[in-house]
């Protein structure tokens, strides 16, 4: 069995579609990727070890129709590039995960009487994956808020958003003996995402002291590369606190910062609350205020109704509310012990494992 797998431009399409080919490949499927190729999957995908096929792609921006004209044409001509490939190639089933470039490799699916299979990582449907469910022989969600944007109901089935291997590859202690951090000391992880996130490193930024107070506290602080100067500056660390303050621009050790931490303190995109989910890791979520419809805001939500975090707008992260909930989580052993356990609930560890069964059920 061959299997196609397609999606771009964030780590939310991305490490999805790779957690869901680790699943596939240990059936026995063979697995092929189709992305952009100046895009973060032409690395992540080779990264793998995943094959990579390249195709152009590209979006529109509402406010300037030639853009719209010039999309068109270039998924024209992928759509007819990726059919010539699965001439060639042969693949029994077709899987996307959004963005662009999913669109002529679904739309030469379909034409192909190839089964296709879409997957929603957010609350809210992307416009790919909104236009390609309407053709999917499954439609596969992380929420169930997302079915609203499918007409079919009967092809809904939501699995859950797929968690590479490498999430659960570290135990706490191996993570805890690898960064260092005393196994009977508490840790606080901030991470604002690739890109960090401004306001959430200035307000973090402002709590030094206060975290600091607690002695047995550790923080490992990501603000993003752009952000790393900046908050050096800011927050002013004496070699002292530099034990127990660690500031990243960027790290590879996220799988074991994740493993280790005690509660975290991050951006809501599909990717982090997946991963967040399936290690149960209490969290204080600070939704990207400018995602699309503002679906991270509603990602959060989900999660908050679920008793598995708590939430505050990016605009209200340097107010003394924020400073109080991050404290509470801190403080509170019994607040993160039932956080964990409603996370634990939502069953994210077997998102991959869910999707794969369907997508071998659509190949037969």
């Amino acid at each position: 069995m061959l299997a196609v797998l397609s999606g771009g431009g964030t780590a939310g399409h991305i490490n999805p579609a790779i957690a869901t080919a680790e699943v596939l490949r240990e059936r026995g499927v063979e697995v092929q990727f189709a992305g952009r190729p100046v895009g973060n999957e032409s690395e992540w995908v080779r990264a793998a070890g995943i094959p990579f096929k390249a195709f152009e792609a590209e979006g529109f921006h509402r406010g300037h129709p030639t853009t719209l004209v010039k999309g068109l044409a270039i998924d024209a001509k992928s759509t007819k590039l990726a059919k010539k490939w699965f001439q060639e190639i042969k693949p029994d089933v077709v899987v996307g995960f959004g963005g662009y470039v999913a669109i002529p490799v679904g739309r030469a699916a379909v034409q192909m009487g190839i089964p296709l299979v879409v997957h929603e990582q957010n609350s809210v449907m992307g416009w790919t994956n909104r236009y390609l469910s309407g053709k999917a022989s499954a439609v596969c969600l992380t929420y169930d808020h997302a079915a609203s944007a499918v007409k079919d109901s009967s092809k809904v089935v939501v699995t859950g958003c797929p968690v590479r291997k490498s999430v659960f590859a570290t135990t706490r202690e191996e993570a805890r003996k690898e960064l260092g951090i005393p196994a009977d000391a508490r840790m606080l992880l901030v991470t604002g995402g690739s890109l960090g996130a401004r306001h959430l490193n200035q307000a973090m930024c402002a709590m030094k002291d206060e975290l600091l107070s607690r002695d047995d506290l550790i923080v490992i602080h990501v603000t993003g590369p752009k952000e790393l100067d900046s908050v050096t500056e800011a927050i002013a660390l004496t070699d002292e606190e530099q034990k127990r303050w660690r500031l990243y621009g960027f790290t590879t050790q996220m799988p074991a910062c994740m493993a280790a931490t005690d509660a975290i303190v991050s951006r809501a995109g599909a990717s982090s609350l997946a991963e967040i989910s399936a290690r149960g890791i209490p969290a204080v979520l600070v939704p990207f205020p400018h995602a699309t419809a503002d679906h991270q805001t509603t990602n959060a939500r989900a999660y908050v109704d679920a008793g598995c975090a708590h939430m505050i707008a990016d605009d209200q992260v340097e107010t003394p509310e924020f400073k109080r909930i991050v404290t509470e989580l801190v403080d509170d052993a019994d607040l993160r012990a039932s956080m964990t356990a409603a996370a634990k609930a939502q069953n994210t560890a077997n998102a991959a494992t869910a999707l794969a069964d369907i997508v071998m059920q659509a190949a037969k």
